[in-house]
């Protein structure tokens, strides 16, 4: 009996409905999202060993879903395309899935395929875990911060925070997210939880010599890096 972690991501409630059916039955541990954010924060508290991934999904989209995922996971990826020209873009652009498969597509012959993708070895892809933003660099692997090459000490709360928030320069990382990000999906903090630990953050940046906006407000929403520090 298999015991594959696999997780759906694809926005049409239908489809994905039938998908989420046809592993189960299958006797995969079966979990879905429907857009790309909640993609990769699942990816990264669930470590599935096979993402079903839908080429055309809210946020960032399947290709680029699947170069972040890349850079953090070794789980197979299995694309999911509606239309023949979506292939050559997939196969044009290397986003580094390790199959496809075309809509329309019957329960069995995906089971099938999700079954030959995990008889294949996986070998892990060199990535490089620093992550440089203007004068802020994040090592995801040593799991360590350095402002202009002055070392932050950083809580696990605050180090999970600054990850989320530089890991998509151009997008605002919600309270909800960050908080998901950081705690975990069980656990009951509240909003006021991660703006305490925001600012908590913030100060120990600037005494580092960040600018004191590196990480800007998004009122009402969450937070973002501040545009004009990329």
């Amino acid at each position: 009996m298999s015991t594959s972690k696999v997780l759906v991501v694809e926005d049409t409630q239908e489809i994905r409905t039938v998908i989420e059916m046809a592993l189960t039955d299958a006797r995969f541990d079966v979990r879905s999202a429907g857009d790309g954010d909640t993609a990769l924060e699942l990816v990264r508290q669930w470590d599935p060993e096979v993402v079903l991934l839908d080429l055309n999904i809210p946020g960032p989209d399947g290709l680029e879903v699947c170069r972040r995922l890349r850079q953090f996971s070794t789980a197979y990826v299995l694309m999911l395309t509606a239309r023949a020209d979506e292939v050559d873009k997939l196969v044009g652009l290397s986003a580094g899935a390790d199959d496809y498969l075309t809509k329309p597509f019957s329960p069995r012959e995906l089971v099938a395929r999700v079954h030959t993708v995990l008889r294949r070895p996986r070998i892990p892809a060199a990535r490089d875990s620093r992550r440089v933003v203007g004068p802020v660099e994040v090592d995801l692997d040593a799991r360590s911060v350095e402002v202009n090459g002055n070392h932050v000490a950083t809580t696990k709360i605050e180090f999970e925070l600054l990850a989320a928030i530089t890991e998509n320069t151009r997008q605002v990382r919600t309270r909800d997210q960050l908080r998901r990000r950081a705690w975990g999906e069980e656990w009951l903090a509240d909003d006021h939880a991660v703006d305490v630990h925001v600012s908590n953050l913030r100060r120990k940046l600037v005494a580092a010599g960040a600018p004191r906006d590196f990480i800007a407000t998004v009122r009402g929403v969450g937070y973002r890096v501040n545009q004009e520090v990329r």
